[in-house]
């Protein structure tokens, strides 16, 4: 989204130069606030498309500013990315429940920074296109003239499923309040594709324990048709209505007795390529449906579009928020934790083990002259190789350990509630595997690897520092020694 707006408030000016140009460099517009007191000013001066506002500056608070941004209805779709020094516990979850759309830590990495702005300028150009939606047709049903008990059903229905809900419940509430305003016995909504054969009902009033049950379209002609043409159908009686001509057919030699008398099917399409039909029926006992119940339920379909959009949309970026998560933890190669995501769960054990006089051992793994396979056969390859030993040492560790890719052919196994002598087995055997391992169909490829131990509770070990300085100087010990061995 090259051109967007966007506006930073910091009180570092080395944050504020440091970020600007990296977001000018990438097409952005950007305007830059130092502190806190000129935010609204510059807000009311010119609307961001996102904010990234500072959590702790010397002149305001951050989550204080958040509280006034949320509580203006100017500003309550507007994105806001929360950046922080402190420690992701202590400041994310009072910032996202303060209404912060995500929240980045202090120093930030630029290819991060970036996907997250990217992320919530996505979120914030959906959510406006979604107001307007339903800024459109709140103006079209309020010129609309309907009866004034219409209207008050209609209002409820809206009411009701504009909150902060799913997908799945928006669709619940919907079969549920339709059914119940229309006095229809049957009310579901099913997804499908125009040139399919098979659709899905998501939910049912009739059955609310229903669930993605699929059927096939050649029995309902109502939905292949709404499908088909992107048309409402109104079937007012489905023993005379020529659309079901071919399918009494099939009920007559099946001998089947159908108790539905009545049928509307309303198409609606919620993003390119996912389209579904709410289905609407009454049974012989019932008056038919016609015009003026359709009518209604093509308004509260209409209405409820923008309101699934939504749900949709704050779905796709929890998850999008979800995997920028996991790929900040994630070393890319090999899938593993990190050199930062181990620190900090190393830091946590530590704790865990000082607290209650528990043990814990680390292991540093490093492949010998590992140089050569790169020179010999390639990087290709020794990306190969790293891949296959990740997976090696997920394969011999316990479930409740942890490996870390910690820099290029060094790793770094954690293993928490762990003896010394355990953890002394325990890597002998990572060793063997190591070196008994064939690594594809390389002829010559051969690795070792050398193996630093220290562990938790000894003499002089009193946090993460020592504990990673223990294990170094074994690992250098074991290098030493020839290499191929184990070391503590």
């Amino acid at each position: 989204m090259a051109g967007a707006r966007i506006l930073i408030a910091d009180d570092d000016a080395a944050i504020l130069d440091s970020v600007g140009w990296l977001l000018r460099e990438s097409g952005y517009d950007v305007t830059t606030v130092p502190g806190g007191v000129a935010l609204f000013e510059a807000l009311e001066a010119r609307q961001p498309d996102v904010l990234l506002l500072d959590v702790l500056m010397p002149d305001v608070d951050g989550y204080h500013l958040l509280e006034r941004i949320r509580t203006d209805e100017r500003w309550r779709d507007l994105p806001v990315l929360m950046l922080s020094s402190m420690p992701p516990e202590e400041a994310s979850v009072r910032a996202l429940g303060l209404g912060a759309n995500d929240f980045i830590r202090k120093p930030f990495r630029p290819k991060e920074l970036l996907a997250r702005v990217q992320a919530q300028l996505r979120l914030g150009a959906m959510l406006r296109q979604t107001r307007q939606a339903l800024l459109r047709t709140e103006a079209a049903l309020v010129r609309a003239e309907a009866d004034a008990e219409t209207r008050r059903k209609l209002v409820d229905i809206l009411h009701e499923v504009t909150g902060d809900l799913s997908v799945n419940e928006v669709y619940h509430l919907l079969v549920r309040r339709v059914a119940r305003a229309l006095g229809v016995s049957h009310c579901s909504i099913v997804q499908g594709q125009p040139a399919g054969r098979i659709g899905v009902v998501v939910t049912s009033f009739e059955n609310p324990a229903l669930h993605n049950l699929e059927i096939q379209l050649d029995r309902y002609p109502e939905l292949r048709a709404a499908l088909e043409s992107g048309q409402p159908v109104l079937v007012e009686d489905l023993y005379t209505h020529p659309l079901y001509a071919e399918v009494r057919r099939v009920w007559d030699l099946e001998g089947i007795e159908v108790p539905v008398r009545s049928v509307i099917a309303l198409p609606f399409t919620i993003e390119r390529g996912h389209y579904g039909v709410f289905m609407l029926r009454r049974t012989r006992d019932m008056p038919p449906l016609g015009p003026t119940d359709l009518e209604f339920a093509q308004a509260v379909i209409t209405a409820a579009v923008a309101v699934i959009q939504r749900a949709q949309t704050v779905e796709l970026t929890r998850a999008d928020n979800a995997r920028l998560e996991q790929l900040a933890h994630t070393d890319p190669l090999t899938q593993l934790l990190n050199r930062r995501a181990m620190t900090e769960r190393l830091t946590e054990e530590m704790e865990r083990a000082l607290r209650f006089d528990s043990s814990l051992a680390l292991l540093m793994v490093d492949l010998d002259h590992f140089k050569r396979i790169n020179d010999t056969f390639g990087h290709l390859v020794g990306d190969d190789v790293l891949r296959e030993v990740s997976q090696l040492i997920r394969s011999t560790i316990r479930g409740s350990d942890l490996v870390a890719r910690y820099g290029g052919e060094e790793f770094v196994v954690l293993l928490p509630d762990t003896t010394h002598d355990v953890a002394a087995a325990l890597a002998e055997r990572l060793r063997e595997r190591v070196a008994e391992h064939s690594f594809g169909a390389h002829e010559g490829l051969a690795l070792t690897s050398s193996v630093g131990l220290a562990s938790f509770p000894a003499a002089r070990i009193e946090s993460v520092e020592d504990l990673f300085v223990r294990a170094d100087a074994a690992l250098y010990r074991a290098k030493a020694d020839g290499r191929n061995c184990v070391r503590m």
